[in-house]
């Protein structure tokens, strides 16, 4: 079409004529509403920057007990899966500082467990009393999550049905 009878028609409708892609040959146009084009090329370059890795922390304690670290492992994997980084700080308290090596056990076997879902992109590292290390996700295709949560995991079957059962045992009695 050219470009006079583009903008005769993009004026009896009111909108306007916009250059889509100008290195295209010949160059491509939209008769659109300028101001409505314009919000959602915004909102789509917000969209973008949105999508940006933020960075989670989980904390620990060098005497963490088996189903806390689950958790929070659980927690970890899901930052990862939503390509989030994580930062994973160990606490020493007191007397805890002597045994130092059991901090790093830990930080090596958190390093392990997320193999599947993350890379180390800062070293677990002493500052002060708390030993930080930093994980970035893997990209998408290569993730694979190894701690499942409580909402991934099949309803248990009713109970109430057995139960019920038995109540009609009882009462014929």
């Amino acid at each position: 079409m050219k470009l006079s009878d583009a903008l005769r028609k993009a004026q009896e409708l009111g909108l306007d004529l916009v250059e889509v892609a100008a290195n295209a040959n010949p160059p491509v146009c939209r008769i659109v509403d300028f101001g409505k084009f314009k919000y959602e090329a915004a909102k789509h370059d917000k969209e973008k920057k949105n999508s940006s890795s933020k960075l989670k922390e989980i904390k620990f304690r060098v005497n963490i007990d088996e189903h806390d670290y689950l958790t929070k492992m659980r927690h970890a994997e899901e930052f990862l899966d939503k390509g989030n980084k994580v930062r994973v700080q160990l606490q020493f308290r007191g007397r805890e500082m002597a045994h130092q090596e059991l901090g790093m056990a830990l930080m090596v076997r958190v390093k392990t467990d997320l193999v599947t879902m993350a890379h180390v992109e800062m070293e677990p590292k002493l500052m002060g009393k708390s030993v930080t290390m930093t994980l970035a996700p893997l990209p998408e295709n290569k993730r694979k999550r190894h701690f499942a949560s409580d909402h991934e995991l099949p309803p248990l079957e009713d109970s109430d049905k057995e139960e019920d059962e038995d109540d009609d045992e009882t009462d014929d009695s």
